[in-house]
């Protein structure tokens, strides 16, 4: 029984408050719900990217042109009934606005995805050019070595120049010491 009242005041803590049961670490969480609704931010990436592409075209400029061309001369010569923007041209330049705050997010979010992955690719080339340098510099301190160890390294051409002097060195004793070399015939 006393154990129990232990649980029960371990739990509680010192103000006498329940807390909640602990959550098991093995175990994935519930899902939470959520007010707003899901969507892939890589899609919706690629999508603007998209829009944002067919927005620097001239097909655009030309369709663009071509659409407010038609709607100034619907609005200007049709029928009065079927006339849905009068003069100042109001609504035009409502969808033209709104045309324009969709465009520049669109745009910003392709430009900052570009840069990223820019970024990603500079970082990319900057460890290469590391590997590349940390290489060259292996290579060049073995062509040292290679050079040094060469240097010590009888050549065929040090060989060659080394029996030579040591030929003239021995004509010359024959002819300073010519009865030596008459001494060893006999």
């Amino acid at each position: 029984m006393a154990g129990d009242e232990r649980a029960k005041a371990s739990s509680t803590g010192s103000s006498g408050l329940m807390r909640p049961p602990r959550t098991r670490l093995d175990q994935p969480k519930a899902p939470r719900r959520r007010l707003l609704p899901e969507y892939d931010p890589e899609a919706f990436g690629r999508f603007s990217e998209r829009i944002a592409r067919f927005l620097g075209t001239g097909r655009f400029i030309v369709w663009m042109t071509l659409i407010i061309i038609v709607w100034v001369l619907w609005n200007i010569f049709a029928p009065k009934d079927l006339r849905f923007d009068q003069y100042p041209f109001i609504f035009l330049t409502l969808m033209l606005s709104l045309q324009a705050s969709y465009a520049a997010p669109l745009i910003l979010l392709a430009q900052n995805r570009q840069d990223d992955r820019d970024r990603v690719t500079h970082e990319q080339d900057r460890k290469q050019n590391e590997r590349s340098i940390a290489d060259t510099e292996y290579l060049t301190r073995e062509i040292a070595a290679l050079r040094m160890g060469l240097g010590e390294v009888a050549t065929r051409d040090w060989i060659r120049s080394e029996l030579q002097d040591m030929v003239k060195d021995m004509e010359e004793r024959q002819v300073l010491f010519p009865a030596e070399s008459d001494e060893g015939d006999r």
